[in-house]
């Protein structure tokens, strides 16, 4: 679960999107939407239901794409290896 006392720091130069409930400042709209999904649950309206739904999705793609990306890195750099040892023994 989300601590809720974590603190959350908006750069000088960004826009801030302020979560109405508690106050709680972020750099872009889905980070609020999410946040309110997980901390605010219970007084969610529709739309922000569906916004919430729609960040989750994007953030599970995205982290997905970076799995995806990471795994291809470490067997690019395994056979980076194998293929430097067969050239080097």
């Amino acid at each position: 679960m989300i601590d809720p006392d974590y603190d959350t720091e908006v750069p000088s130069d960004a826009t801030a999107h302020v979560c109405e409930r508690c106050g709680r400042p972020f750099t872009r709209e889905s980070h609020l939407a999410l946040h309110r999904g997980l901390t605010h649950r219970e007084t969610l309206s529709a739309a922000e239901r569906e916004a919430f739904e729609s960040a989750r999705e994007e953030e599970v793609a995205d982290l997905r794409r970076f799995r995806l990306l990471a795994l291809a890195g470490v067997v690019g750099l395994y056979f980076a290896f194998l293929m430097t040892y067969a050239v080097v023994t």
